[in-house]
């Protein structure tokens, strides 16, 4: 090699390490090499794991919404569907119910669920509030609280400077930090990340005066987050302080009003060169948010934290989704150049019961009040849901998304937009497509493809199928609906062939092999430790020690019968009929109220009947299936409240290990069509279709066993 040529290397190699060196250097985050002598940075692209460009994926889940014994099976699905970083909400409500008491025992002990994570290998971004949302009722702020803001709003103005408000974050943040300080990324922990506040416009003072009480008390981490929307009050004063974390929905449950996909709902799907979305908490920030990008935004990272994993349906607004949202919305975002795409909510929950007042948000509650959620049930309809159940399109579409992104991810995250256009942009050699819309174009889809692709000295040069896996030392892709598997490839001598490879069926090119997957067989593909295993069953593959194991999900009572043994069966007996419909009234936030306690008292009533027992060693993995048809359902044990559910066309799930033994009822609403209620077109004609147009029934009650299968793959 000439030396001038060398020179030139050099000063390149310099130029370009100082770059990224300056870009860090804008950042004021905290300690990026933990006591393993491991580094996370962040810089423009994105995060830097060791000194490498990872691409990771971020997914919500809630710890006090999710029984304590059942967090290490379900981290694990997470692990299994391609998720690395679990992020949560502390909820003040959930900790600090009475000024003073603080609870962090069972569900709510964050750092049992925290050392959990670490120990299954996944990093951890806590989301600190002090306001949450979520969900949540107040949005996270105790009733105490709240009472001293409306009495001394001087001295307790919620999410302000005041000085008594500011000094009870003061003591939430230092609990929490007294939960997770061993835990923190340079001690050797999974928390590499904290976010600020939530949803909030500012001041920036306000903000920062939240981080500086943050790292005060020892919350130093490799980075700070605040959520990117809604744009602040006099904007950003200090850069580098908290990267602004985006989100997109397919739909929100906040809408006013009751109509399929309104405002730029659409506009989810599209590739686009801004972050923000305009169709984002609609209730609380209006129709028309601003969403320019400012070159100041552009100089951050493009990172996530929102992405429509699912949706709950609210009371006003009965959104049933289908599953196959949440792949196209990921490649709308990372195809636009984000290098983070992350979810909420992946996992669903259950609110914890309070005898004095609903844990969810409400139109009747003092704060947060646009929306009437269910009491218990916080399913949001995510790759898995309120109890684990897996949602198969979903789980399944973007599981092979995630292990692209993680295999492809250190080349991925370093390439530029190249191309944008509503539904195509390239990133390098990966062009992204999609042009599915929810409701409006279903039969549309989304896809990424290599173009000029190299692979071990290959040159893929254009192809209809879709990467998925580096794995025993293949390639493995993923037929893209509708298109005929095709690939373009050049050899390392220059000869380009193309190749129409049957599925299923490893094909070599120059000693390289590869194999295209059918659809059938991708569902069972699982990467495991750089191997594919494929289950037998279509269920979930994960790691339970050394051992792989399948999770199925089980209701045919044959197959129960064969792996249970005796199986309970449930019968229900109608004990009173149903009133007329009741009289809708608007709440504060003047969309239709859901129903009182005392409005229970109108609804028809099944008695709830078990024949055959039910073993000790299975209650855990046993759930009760409704299926129904109405305006609002209520499940009680003994007379206290164990789920509940909003009709939009699913089931209702009820964990048996809560009704086995006890007198159990199950109320329901009648809904009439005269309801100022959302309903999608498919529920919409069935109730037209329903008598007098009013919809009320208990169709049949099934037993589903969460079956472990140790001998689930092949």
């Amino acid at each position: 090699m000439k030396r001038t040529s060398f020179f030139f290397i050099l000063v390149f190699l310099f130029l370009f390490g100082t770059k990224s060196l300056m870009a860090q250097d804008t950042f004021q985050f905290g300690t990026a090499t933990n006591s393993e002598g491991h580094s996370m940075l962040v810089d423009a692209h994105g995060i830097i794991l060791d000194g490498k460009h990872i691409l990771p994926v971020m997914g919500e889940i809630h710890y006090s919404r999710v029984p304590r014994k059942e967090w290490r099976r379900e981290i694990r699905k997470m692990k299994a569907g391609g998720i690395s970083i679990v992020a949560t909400y502390v909820f003040w409500i959930h900790h600090e119910e009475n000024e003073g008491v603080w609870n962090w025992s069972d569900n709510k002990n964050l750092h049992e669920f925290v050392k959990t994570c670490q120990e299954e290998g996944m990093f951890v971004v806590l989301r600190l509030g002090p306001f949450c949302h979520g969900e949540v009722y107040q949005g996270g702020f105790p009733v105490w609280i709240v009472e001293k803001a409306k009495s001394d709003p001087a001295n307790f103005k919620l999410r302000s400077e005041a000085p008594g408000f500011l000094a009870a974050t003061q003591r939430l943040y230092s609990n929490i930090y007294a939960q997770v300080s061993d835990l923190l990324w340079k001690h050797g922990g999974p928390v590499v990340g904290v976010q600020l506040e939530n949803e909030c416009r500012g001041p920036w003072s306000y903000y920062m005066k939240l981080k500086d009480m943050a790292v005060n008390i020892g919350f130093d981490v490799p980075f700070y987050t605040r959520t990117g929307w809604p744009k602040l009050n006099g904007g950003e004063k200090d850069f580098g302080q908290m990267l602004p974390l985006y989100g997109d929905y397919a739909d929100g449950f906040w809408d006013r009003t009751l109509d399929d996909m309104p405002g730029e709902y659409a506009k989810a799907f599209i590739m686009k060169d801004t972050r923000l979305s305009g169709v984002i908490a609609t209730e609380t920030f209006g129709t028309n948010q601003d969403t320019e990008m400012t070159k100041k935004d552009l100089q951050y990272p493009y990172l996530t934290c929102e992405l429509g994993g699912g949706m709950m349906p609210s009371y006003h607004r009965r959104i049933n989704i289908s599953g196959n949202e949440a792949f196209p919305l990921a490649v709308c975002k990372v195809g636009s150049g984000s290098n983070l795409p992350g979810y909420y909510m992946y996992h669903g929950g259950s609110n914890p019961l309070n005898p004095l007042h609903t844990m969810a948000e409400c139109q009747a509650s003092p704060v947060t009040n646009y929306n009437d959620m269910p009491y218990i049930s916080y399913d949001f309809q995510s790759p898995l849901g309120e109890f684990g159940q897996l949602n198969p399109t979903a789980f399944h579409q973007t599981r092979w998304f995630h292990q692209f992104l993680n295999d492809w991810g250190d080349e991925l995250a370093l390439m530029d937009v190249d191309t944008l256009s509503e539904h195509y942009a390239r990133r390098g050699c990966f062009e992204f497509r999609n042009d599915y819309v929810r409701i409006l174009h279903e039969e549309g889809r989304a896809s990424v493809t290599p173009k000029d692709m190299e692979w071990e000295g290959l040159f893929i040069t254009s192809s209809s199928v879709q990467p998925f896996a580096k794995a025993d030392g293949q390639l493995f892709f993923i037929t893209v609906k509708g298109e005929k598997p095709q690939l373009s490839i050049r050899s390392a001598k220059g000869k380009t062939r193309s190749y129409s490879p049957k599925l299923d069926r490893p094909f070599v090119v120059d000693g390289k092999t590869m194999t295209v997957l059918s659809p059938e067989k991708a569902m069972a593909a699982f990467v495991i430790d750089g191997h594919v295993f494929y289950s037998k069953h279509g269920g979930i593959l994960y790691k339970d020690g050394e051992e792989v194991v399948e999770e199925e999900w089980i209701e045919h009572p044959e197959s129960l019968s064969s792996l249970a043994g005796s199986t309970p069966l449930f019968n229900a007996v109608l004990m009173r009929e149903a009133d007329a419909p009741r009289q809708i009234r608007l709440g504060g936030a003047k969309v239709a109220e859901m129903p009182s306690d005392t409005d229970f008292d109108r609804a028809a009533v099944w008695r709830v009947e078990c024949e055959g027992n039910v073993e000790d060693k299975l209650i855990d993995n046993l759930f009760l299936k409704v299926n129904y048809k109405g305006d609002v359902a209520r499940v009680y044990a003994d007379g206290v409240l164990v789920e509940d559910n909003f009709w939009n066309g699913k089931p209702m799930y009820v964990r048996l290990s809560d009704i086995v033994g006890k007198n159990v009822e199950i109320k329901i609403l009648p809904l009439s069509k005269d309801y100022p209620i959302y309903l999608q077109q498919e529920q919409n004609a069935e109730l037209e279709r329903a008598k007098d147009g009013v919809m009320l029934s208990l169709d049949n009650l099934t037993v589903v066993l969460q079956y472990f299968n140790p001998k689930g793959w092949q």
